[in-house]
């Protein structure tokens, strides 16, 4: 099934005001430019993209980016400190954390917001278990309040939104 012409308008408005931004001008040239790659790209990457999101918490998904914005800016401090200080014995550690998010968009969502928070190195998305594991450069807080803080912070907010 061929998706109308505004099947993503999120994806639409993004993709003409990164055009603009890109060009650094707003010239006839440039929107008429931005129009037909807003009305296109997302029609010609519809079998890529699937049907379009639909947040069902607004609210929910505007609170859990300022979360997410907070918690990096917070822990480019902490790694800065623990870094930077010579006493600081940081504790690596690799945390379990029990998935029960089941949208492949919300897992992905989660798995990106947690290796961009500054203190977690990587994480790897175990499907068959439904679950992350993921490195932490400090874990001196305990595996399991580290997993409780994901859910809590993350994983709650995005099932609300996904699920």
């Amino acid at each position: 099934m061929k998706p109308g012409w505004l099947a993503h308008p999120v994806q639409s408005v993004l993709i003409a005001a990164t055009w603009l931004l890109l060009q650094q001008s707003v010239a006839v040239a440039h929107l008429l430019t931005a129009a037909v790659l807003a009305l296109l790209l997302p029609r010609l990457l519809h079998g890529f993209t699937g049907a379009p999101p639909r947040p069902k918490a607004f609210g929910t998904a505007v609170r859990l980016t300022l979360v997410v914005l907070k918690d990096i800016l917070l822990s480019n401090i902490t790694v800065a400190k623990l870094v930077l200080s010579p006493s600081a014995r940081p504790v690596p550690v690799w945390v379990p954390v029990e998935m029960r998010l089941r949208d492949p968009r919300a897992i992905t969502l989660l798995a990106t917001i947690i290796t961009t928070t500054p203190g977690t190195v990587t994480c790897v998305v175990d499907e068959a278990h439904h679950r992350l594991l993921v490195h932490a450069l400090d874990g001196s807080a305990g595996a399991d309040a580290i997993a409780a803080d994901i859910q809590a912070r993350y994983e709650t907010p995005l099932m609300e939104i996904f699920e």
